[in-house]
């Protein structure tokens, strides 16, 4: 057990240690405000404040941690050994910067809920965001700044008792459409159909009518491949679906047909299942719960997980509304376009809400890669940066979450490549 002593214990002193010493590096602290009883203590112990007390391992503290709300912070990178540090300290300090700070600037958020221009669908772009700016949102700083904690630590105390956890690679299929054309019913099929034919997109046109006379099965309908590859290769995927109303943004089938209910059902038999807010859901409590409802009225279970479609969690507010209602995780922390570790870590963490200064419960797992990227990317430079992410994270015991849609699959050459991707990362975990 490692004693901490700080001044004043915060809950944002709290929440990183925690999150840095326990859940990345599996050691247990305790903390103490009191000075006789940390002089006391025989065993590892470690200061955080402004003044060194004694001998003991000491990490110098910024003003962070000590503040509430938020306010404009000043970042200057700099480089440490083979990966860089801001909020430097002191020579004083047994670390050149305070990474407590700096993990929970990361970890909170904290930049998306100061002032900053929205994107063209009311997200914080990635363009606002330092990780992406210094061109290091592809490193899993938090937690590699963990480990590098964690040497220093075991060449103070050599006995240091501590659990890492392993390596995981995690697939996610999201299903905002369950199918292209089928159980879309006959006035939107016949519409589609007549739309399609005087905009001469006959290739369309073709293939719905295919689909609808039994003579091709609907490009989205890409379950059964997934699975029968997954079985094989013995990968683990989770599934994500929308039960919304139809409407401009939601062109999911309705969520009464029982055949939609008994795919999600059987897509239970293969890995966790989860909810897909829809558009309206993102920012109405009310249809939120609704969808909630409707979600454990067919699995009859309590809903645990959810994944935002376009990443469009616009802190704090949809996360307190997840927390209202009792959802447990989210799997949304990722930027449409870019890849890489949003809140700079490749750990699943709890939400830390800096309006109230609160402790959620609810989890959020970093996500790596999203489809979406593609959009911007290669498969070729997607391959490549995945691979070299997959090593970072590797070497800290952190999650590997890529996400893809079903709607990815549809060409079959896409789907040999995409099917690939993902056997070749699960191949080297």
């Amino acid at each position: 057990m490692l004693l901490i002593y700080t001044k004043t214990l915060t809950p944002r002193i709290n929440y990183t240690f925690k999150h840095v010493c326990t859940h990345i590096l599996g050691i247990d602290i305790k903390f103490t405000s009191k000075i006789e009883e940390f002089v006391a203590h025989e065993g590892m112990k470690l200061s955080y404040g402004k003044q060194k007390l004694g001998n003991e391992l000491f990490v110098q503290q910024t003003e962070l941690l000590l503040e509430q709300g938020f306010s404009d912070t000043e970042l200057k990178l700099f480089p440490w050994e083979n990966t860089v540090g801001f909020f430097k300290v002191s020579d004083q300090s047994d670390l050149p910067f305070d990474i407590f700070s700096a993990s929970f600037y990361l970890l909170s958020r904290y930049e998306e809920y100061l002032p900053h221009v929205k994107d063209e669908k009311g997200r914080y772009p990635s363009s606002e965001s330092f990780l992406v700016k210094e061109e290091i949102i592809d490193q899993p700083l938090v937690d590699l700044w963990a480990f590098k904690f964690l040497e220093i630590l075991k060449e103070r105390f050599p006995n240091l008792e501590h659990k890492i956890k392993p390596f995981q690679n995690k697939n996610i299929l999201a299903v905002a459409e369950v199918f292209k054309y089928k159980k879309k019913g006959i006035v939107r099929s016949v519409g589609a159909s007549l739309r399609d034919f005087f905009r001469l997109n006959f290739s369309d046109f073709i293939e719905r009518l295919k689909v609808l006379t039994f003579l091709k099965r609907d490009p989205y309908d890409v379950y059964d491949d997934i699975i029968a590859f997954s079985k094989q290769e013995n990968l683990r995927w989770s599934f994500m679906f929308q039960l919304s109303n139809y409407s401009i943004y939601n062109k999911n089938i309705s969520y009464h047909k029982v055949k939609y209910h008994a795919l999600i059902k059987s897509m239970a038999d293969y890995g966790p299942i989860g909810l897909l807010p829809g558009y309206e859901a993102i920012s109405s409590l009310k249809v939120l719960k609704r969808e909630k409802k409707r979600w454990e009225a067919i699995v009859n279970r309590p809903l645990k997980n959810t994944l935002v479609n376009d990443y469009d969690i616009n802190l704090p507010n949809l996360y307190n509304n997840f927390d209202k209602l009792e959802i447990a995780r989210d799997f949304s922390m990722s930027y449409a376009d870019v890849i890489g570790f949003r809140a700079g870590t490749c750990t699943p963490f709890l939400f830390y809400d800096i309006n109230f200064e609160r402790i959620s419960p609810l989890v959020i797992e970093p996500i790596a890669f999203n489809s979406q990227v593609l959009e911007k990317l290669s498969y070729f430079e997607v391959k490549k940066t995945l691979e070299t992410i997959q090593e970072k994270v590797k070497k800290v015991g952190g999650d590997l979450v890529l996400i893809f849609k079903n709607s990815d699959f549809e060409d079959e050459q896409d789907k040999e490549k995409f099917l690939e991707l993902v056997y070749k990362l699960h191949e080297h975990e």
